[in-house]
């Protein structure tokens, strides 16, 4: 084959595990292997089979009869694309140009874009989780929300790269997303801004000397910013600790193993990773993960559908080999590991070469661990985020107008109907709501309305956290 490449190394160093190889709708954000965990075997080109000369003869036919001419690079790609999509594995993928180098580069940077991480699910990009203080997170995106359409054009057929690179964007600019959350559809105008990357924040409280500690993603910083917490809480009194990986759709795994060695005892199991040959290879706690920095007060969990991949690596050993309790929800479920190889135009390839398992050797792939204590949302923190664009009255009906009607009744104001209907008491709450809130009483449900009663609704989430208040009640 003309033109052929071959990889600049033969056996990457580099495995990419966990975090689904989520895409940062700001950039490509995969879950970073920061030490070989998987020793792949040498890619050996000498013995092609005889079945590859079909590809050969296509290639050679299209390039000396096709009735216009086609670019050997071109032709290459396309047949890298069709073995890998031949795999129906979303993990497994080819990148060039830009998308390869953004694998590379994100994990460590400042980003632009919306914040949201996203993957390929039925044809269609899924939103794991927003990250905190995004434009994503503050305008309500939330996990398993589809994108439906970006500026207009549809997803359908979009790979994840694809995806990424048609929202993210300059700070400052803006995109419009089309979302589907369960039956209901809405449009988001998001304004892309530069993405925090501080990925532990911390909380004392006082009254039970409880250190609260949030891990956004598990970026290359993130063992040493959990540390660093730890440390600082533990001045202020904290005596117990919430460690609270909901909505972290992974990271590095090398960061899940050095957090996960602290609240373990040396020589006990944090992960194990399977191949599709051979032993599992076991990871177990050790002065070369933690450097011997333990943690033994006493530590809930919180995890939700948005924690994956090295969130559940951390997750299910702190459950399985510390006994400590998970609080939440059930977790995502990504249990594959993916190694990468190099080309020398730069462009990349991986697979999924392996699976990793929880301590006990349980594989939570598309199943996600089971919280040892469930705790629900109410159901108003469920309602879809409502489209602004549109004005409604005393006598209309729409979906829009149900969803206004249940966060009116989530904020406590009195409605007589959640069905849609805009009836003279749903007037009457939006009056009592505008008038509260300052705005023009026109008892209309209009676009600054309903952005205040989204944010309104937001907040009372925020400030009423059912699985915080379970942990700290437990920790009393």
């Amino acid at each position: 084959m003309k033109n052929k490449q071959t990889p600049k190394r033969k056996v990457s160093l580099l495995v990419y595990i966990c975090s689904i190889i989520l895409a940062l709708a700001l950039g490509i954000f995969g879950t970073l292997i920061g030490v070989t965990i998987w020793q792949s075997q040498q890619i050996n080109t000498a013995n092609t089979p005889a079945s590859f000369q079909k590809l050969t003869n296509v290639y050679q036919s299209i390039q000396q009869n096709y009735y216009r001419k086609v670019s050997s690079e071109k032709l290459v790609n396309g047949a890298i694309h069709g073995m890998l999509n031949s795999l129906d594995d979303p993990y497994s993928e080819y990148l060039t140009g830009n998308d390869a180098g953004d694998l590379n580069n994100t994990i460590s940077g400042n980003f632009e874009g919306i914040g949201a991480q996203v993957q390929k699910s039925a044809g269609r990009i899924e939103i794991i989780a927003p990250i905190a203080g995004s434009p994503a997170k503050k305008a309500g995106l939330k996990a398993n929300d589809i994108i439906m359409s970006i500026n207009g054009h549809s997803t359908a057929g979009l790979s994840v790269d694809q995806a990424v690179s048609k929202i993210r964007g300059k700070k400052g600019t803006s995109v419009k997303l089309v979302i589907k959350r369960g039956s209901d559809t809405f449009t988001v105008n998001l304004k892309r801004d530069v993405i925090p990357v501080t990925t532990v924040n911390t909380k004392y409280i006082k009254a039970n000397k409880i250190g609260y500690i949030q891990v956004t993603t598990f970026s290359e910083r993130t063992s040493k910013e959990f540390k660093a917490a730890v440390k600082k809480l533990r001045k202020q009194g904290a005596k117990s600790f919430i460690v609270d990986v909901r909505e972290n759709p992974g990271g590095l795994m090398d960061q899940a193993l050095k957090m996960s060695s602290m609240f373990l005892k040396n020589g006990q199991t944090i992960m194990q990773v399977k191949a599709r040959t051979g032993a599992a290879k076991v990871y177990k706690a050790g002065k070369d993960y933690d450097k011997g920095f333990k943690i033994t007060e006493p530590t809930k969990v919180l995890i939700d559908d948005g924690s994956a991949s090295a969130a559940e690596i951390f997750s299910a050993a702190l459950n399985q080999s510390a006994k400590i309790q998970l609080i939440g929800s059930q977790s995502f479920g990504k249990g594959t590991v993916q190694n990468v190889s190099d080309f020398n135009d730069n462009s990349e390839f991986k697979i999924t070469v392996a699976k990793w398992l929880t301590p006990d050797g349980t594989w939570i792939n598309k199943k996600g661990l089971t919280p040892n204590v469930k705790v629900k949302y109410p159901s108003y923190a469920y309602l879809p985020v409502v489209s602004t664009t549109k004005t409604y009255q005393q006598g209309d009906v729409a979906k829009n107008i149900k969803t206004m009607q249940q966060a009116l009744k989530g904020l406590g104001y009195t409605v007589d109907t959640t069905n849609g209907y805009f009836s003279a008491v749903t007037q009457q709450a939006v009056r009592k709501f505008q008038t509260a809130q300052h705005l023009t009483v026109s008892g209309k449900l209009d676009k600054a309305t309903m952005q205040k009663i989204q944010t309104e609704l937001a907040t009372k989430i925020s400030q009423n956290d059912p699985v915080y208040d379970k942990a700290v009640d437990a920790l009393k």
